[in-house]
Order: structure tokens, then C-alpha cells, then sequence
């Protein structure tokens, strides 16, 4: 597979300004249908491309191929592509998730560690409500998959358009960044505290994490 794309991205060098804007984007709208068979999707962009270089070599432009409308002809294309195996769906999925815990509960054990054991700033346990761990993680689970999905979403709609990259920045930041993160605090600072507690010390969530990202790189290897 990485050869296929190896060498999508050399080839893709030869083709003139106009001719590289349209395929990559088509090539971006065809990627994020995630539902899609990867091989498949990979092996019929390599002929659209090969295809699109032979045009080229005769003076036609991608019109030649994908019409006036290739963003239509990108969904017909991508409504022809064999579905994913479910089951591979579902590993990207959890490898997702599992990289996301890994390196947020990474992340935030080492940085409690540091500020608990080198400079004393927090205390070196912590008292946890399951309940509402239990309920955090899932909403946070909840708010990463929607926002993948948004993210694939928007990237999608963005193609064939002839916009200000500055403002689509922009608007892509506040969306995906700035509102997911105020929603989160949100969610932080308003969730109750219930069920049993659990006293732990800080490093455990830096455990946690190394044990999620190892499981992810597994299911990493397996897809």
C-alpha cells in the first residue's frame, strides 16, 4: 500500500498547476471516504492519475476527465468503490480512540508527576469519583468521534472550492479546535461528582496512557 502512495506522490510532480489542484483535491475527497476498501481507492486513483498524464502529455486538461463538475464526479466515483470491511472500520475506530486516551492520559500523568514530585505543586495522590470518570470518558469518546467525523466532513466540502485559505483556517480552527476544547472545560468544570472513590496517586494516568498507546500501535499493525 505505502508503495502505491509512494508513488502517486512522485507522479503527481508532473503535472502542470491547474491539472495537480483538481487531483488532489479529487485525490483528498476520495481519501476521507473512510468507509471505502483503501486498496481499491489506491489502485483507481493510480489509473485516474496515470490517465490524467496522458491527457496532459496531449494537451487537454483535467476537464478531459472529470468533466465541468468534478466534484460530482468524485461522489459518483467514490459511490462506486467497494465498501471497507466492517470489521476494519471498526479497528480504525478504536486504534483512534485508543491514541487519543493514550496520549491525553499521557500527557496530563506527566505533567501531575512533574508538578507533584519535582516541584511540589500538587499533591502526589488523587481522590477520583468512578462515576464520573466513567461518564467524562465517554463523553469525551463522544465529542472526539463526532469531531473526526465533522473533520472528514468539512475537509471533504472544502474541496473544488475556490476559497481564501486564511479564512478556511480560520473557520476550521474555531470549529475543531476552539469549541471542542470550550465544550471539554466545559464539561470539566460542570459534571457532578458521584459514585465510589478511588484514591490514586498522579502517575497512574501516565501508566494508563503508555498501555493505550501501546494497544493502538497493535491495532495499528493489524489493519
Amino acid at each position: 500500500m505505502n508503495t502505491l502512495v509512494d508513488e502517486n506522490n512522485e507522479k503527481r510532480e508532473q503535472l502542470n498547476v491547474e491539472n495537480k489542484k483538481v487531483y488532489e483535491d479529487m485525490l483528498v475527497y476520495v481519501r476521507l471516504s473512510f468507509d471505502k476498501s483503501e486498496a481499491e481507492t489506491e489502485e483507481v486513483l493510480m489509473e485516474l492519475l496515470d490517465h490524467l498524464l496522458i491527457l496532459q502529455e496531449e494537451g487537454r486538461d483535467s476537464r478531459a476527465l472529470f468533466g465541468s463538475d468534478p466534484k460530482q464526479y468524485a461522489r459518483e466515483f467514490v459511490g462506486e468503490l467497494p465498501q471497507a470491511v466492517p470489521k476494519k472500520v471498526s479497528s480504525l475506530f478504536m486504534m483512534g480512540i485508543c491514541y487519543f486516551l493514550g496520549f491525553y492520559l499521557f500527557t496530563s500523568g506527566l505533567i501531575q508527576t512533574i508538578l507533584a514530585y519535582g516541584f511540589h505543586h500538587l499533591e502526589q495522590t488523587k481522590t477520583y469519583s468512578l462515576g464520573t470518570t466513567i461518564v467524562g470518558l465517554i463523553m469525551g469518546v463522544a465529542a472526539l468521534a463526532i469531531l473526526a467525523y465533522s473533520v472528514f466532513r468539512y475537509n471533504q466540502w472544502s474541496c473544488f472550492r475556490h476559497t481564501s485559505k486564511i479564512k478556511e483556517y480560520i473557520l476550521s480552527g474555531l470549529m475543531f479546535a476552539v469549541l471542542p476544547g470550550v465544550i471539554v472545560l466545559a464539561m470539566y468544570l460542570w459534571l457532578p461528582s458521584f459514585g465510589p472513590t478511588v484514591v490514586l496517586p498522579v502517575y497512574w494516568m501516565g501508566i494508563a496512557g503508555v498501555v493505550f498507546l501501546i494497544i493502538a500501535k497493535l491495532l495499528e499493525r493489524k489493519i
